[in-house]
């Protein structure tokens, strides 16, 4: 048993406790599930609704589900549509923020497409919009054709996180370092979708898509062979580096002086780059024995550094000096939850990095509706709408797995203050600021899902979604003519009878379903599994007035049908 699919087994016991304890809160009074007048003030784009308790509730809807389920459509909707630039390329392709009346003049955000890679993933297994999968297609299509450093340089097949001339199409440099500059961690999260990419590509009679597979491959290579141990000033790969020269970037100092630092060699961003190399190497894919070390050597400075000394250091590519950033930390905070045999003390290290965003980015400004959210970073002491999501939804990872309820309420009330920052439109900003393609689309739709899958009963009610796979989720149908499985014999005599059909890369893993009523029955490629606590099988956990939640253990196969 690999390590991911023993974790998810062992997910699946401790959540069962876990809602347990929140339905017990949820019975005792509801977390803003009864909205009352306007409290007069204005959030973002909303008047301020709160419930009975005088807490913040959501703007859309007093239910969170149905508002969390509302926003996140309206984000992808607000994408889908985004106008064509001059260049022929939609908007996001060129730009990091978005202007209605002009054309914002500067270029990428430098995680971007790995961010909206790794959202809309999640969301075309909640939604089975296929419009999203093609989307997925088109932006790496897009960027490895126009995007990589050469083969012949000393750091190859990497993708540059900027398009230092905005309308070329090309992607050539960074924004603030210039031309030839990449960021390494970047380039492995982008990696890590392109592999998870290629699990998605494949469909009925049609293979996977291999460049998506030798492009990550590629870049894994490159950045495995970079690799150096790193001490405490400098990460085993830099932030910033030449392609040609192998030269860092340099920052300027933290203390706005002007001096220039090497702090270019240092961030901690290396958890995404960690799962590129766990990815390839369970499918045995590219030089295996070179990701084992390089994983080791990765694993082993992040627990000797960053955990030890909570130094997280810079991510965002507009700021040209030293910054720690909650993003850095919350995004090892989840990875530690979700490989924890590789953690003896999982909770430890986790409380820990919850205690110091807390400590440094918590922002009190709206306590007086019961809320506490999160700041960027320590040169931008702003409450973002990603980071809040973030910091809420793997807080809610964290009370699933650990039996803990102290976060949830907080939690809820800060995805509630997250949705406030989507109009009506679905352009979504932070409070007196603008709305970025980054922080409001890819690294904002991935939190609410990734909430909703950790706590499932605060998925809209009264609708049918896959929150979660240990797997990737290749195909998925929601009530769907069976027609569609192209002659697969499901033993199903009434179409109408269908709720899911999905079909997984993998042929084990465990997925977590909201359904509105309880399922008759749960196939997996064509035989019916038995309702088991332990094992293949699936089990089934109401939630009073919401449905419930079926989880589905699979060990030998992919292809699952839900009917009623």
């Amino acid at each position: 048993m690999n390590r991911r699919r023993f974790a998810s087994a062992h997910d699946d016991a401790v959540n069962r406790k876990f809602l347990r304890l929140v339905l017990g809160l949820l019975a005792a009074g509801p977390l803003g599930l009864r909205a009352t007048a306007p409290a007069g003030d204005v959030l973002f784009y909303h008047p301020i609704k709160v419930d009975a308790d005088g807490h913040l509730a959501p703007w859309y809807d007093p239910d969170p589900g149905k508002s969390y389920g509302h926003v996140i459509d309206l984000v992808w909707h607000f994408w889908d549509r985004m106008p064509l630039d001059p260049n022929g390329l939609p908007y996001y392709m060129n730009h990091q923020v978005w202007h209605p009346r002009f054309d914002d003049p500067r270029g990428l955000g430098g995680d971007q497409f790995a961010m909206a890679l790794s959202s809309w993933r999640l969301y075309y297994a909640y939604s089975g919009n296929e419009r999203v999968k093609a989307n997925m297609e088109f932006i790496a299509d897009t960027y490895l054709t126009r995007g990589l450093s050469p083969a012949t340089c000393e750091w190859p097949n990497l993708p540059f996180p900027y398009n230092t001339l905005v309308y070329s199409g090309v992607y050539d440099g960074d924004m603030r370092a210039g031309k030839d500059v990449t960021q390494p961690d970047k380039a492995g999260s982008f990696a890590r979708e392109l592999v998870r990419l290629y699990k998605m590509s494949a469909g009925y009679n049609i293979p996977e898509n291999p460049r998506y597979l030798r492009a990550a491959i590629a870049i894994a290579d490159t950045l495995a062979r970079h690799l150096r141990p790193g001490d405490r000033d400098h990460s085993p790969l830099p932030f910033k580096v030449n392609v040609y020269t192998g030269k860092t970037a340099l920052l300027r100092s933290h203390d706005f002086t002007g001096t220039e630092v090497d702090y270019a060699g240092y961030t901690s961003n290396w958890t995404p780059t960690m799962e590129l190399f766990l990815e390839l190497i369970e499918l045995r894919q590219g030089d295996v024995e070179t990701y084992r070390k390089s994983f080791d050597l990765l694993l082993a400075w992040m627990k000797a550094v960053p955990l030890k000394e909570n130094k997280w250091g810079p991510f965002f590519e507009d700021v040209d000096w030293w910054s720690d950033t909650q993003i850095n930390a919350m995004t090892c905070a989840r990875f530690i939850l979700e490989h924890r045999e590789l953690f003896p003390d999982w909770p430890r290290d986790v409380r820990g990095i919850i205690a110091w965003v807390q400590a440094n980015f918590a922002n009190q400004t709206w306590e007086k509706y019961g809320v506490r959210v999160c700041n960027e970073q320590t040169v931008y002491q702003v409450p973002g709408n990603s980071h809040t999501s973030r910091q809420a939804a793997d807080e809610l990872l964290f009370g699933s797995l650990s039996g803990d309820p102290a976060f949830y309420a907080n939690s809820v009330r800060a995805l509630n203050w997250a949705t406030y920052a989507v109009n009506d439109d679905g352009t979504n900003c932070y409070p007196n600021d603008e709305p970025w393609l980054t922080d409001g689309y890819g690294d904002y739709v991935r939190h609410f899902l990734r909430a909703m899958a950790a706590a499932p009963e605060l998925a809209p009610a009264d609708e049918d979604h896959l929150l979660s796979s240990t797997a990737v989720v290749a195909q998925a149908d929601y009530a769907a003519d069976l027609r569609k499985f192209y002659g697969l014999n499901f033993e199903a005599k009434e179409p109408e009878k269908v709720i899911l059909f999905y079909r997984t890369y993998e042929t084990a893993g465990v997925e977590r379903i909201h359904l509105r009523t309880k399922p008759s029955q749960v196939q997996l490629d064509t035989h019916p599994l038995a309702e088991a606590e332990r094992g293949e099988g699936y089990n089934w956990q109401p939630i009073p007035n919401r449905g419930g939640v079926l989880t589905v253990r699979r060990e030998k196969g992919n292809k699952v049908l839900v009917l009623q």
